[in-house]
């Protein structure tokens, strides 16, 4: 009988790219991960998606990219609140603003 890790690991050989590390990392530094005409709770799924197969750990990465992919008026408006600004090394905090 296989685990669940057994399971995910021979998932991911036979229908991962040998590279899908790289291909995410590179995802992320493009601008085809952004939000565009996504809603934001289909962006921030596909982003925690990304970011979760590259393994990003970073609070502040994570932020950052988060914050790269959203619409820019979304970004501004999150960025320049009066109080409660979420801090840029608190991912969760810029997930629920957004």
């Amino acid at each position: 009988m296989q685990t669940w890790g057994d399971f995910e690991q021979q998932f991911r050989v036979h229908f991962f790219s040998v590279n899908a590390e790289a291909d995410v990392i590179n995802t992320l530094k493009g601008t085809s991960y952004h939000q565009e005409g996504w809603t934001v709770d289909n962006y921030l799924d596909s982003f925690q998606t990304l970011v979760s197969d590259v393994g990003y750990i970073d609070p502040q990465t994570l932020v950052m990219k988060f914050r790269q992919g959203l619409k820019l008026g979304i970004q501004n408006q999150i960025a320049t609140m009066p109080y409660g600004k979420p801090a840029d090394t608190d991912p969760d905090a810029w997930y629920r603003a957004a």
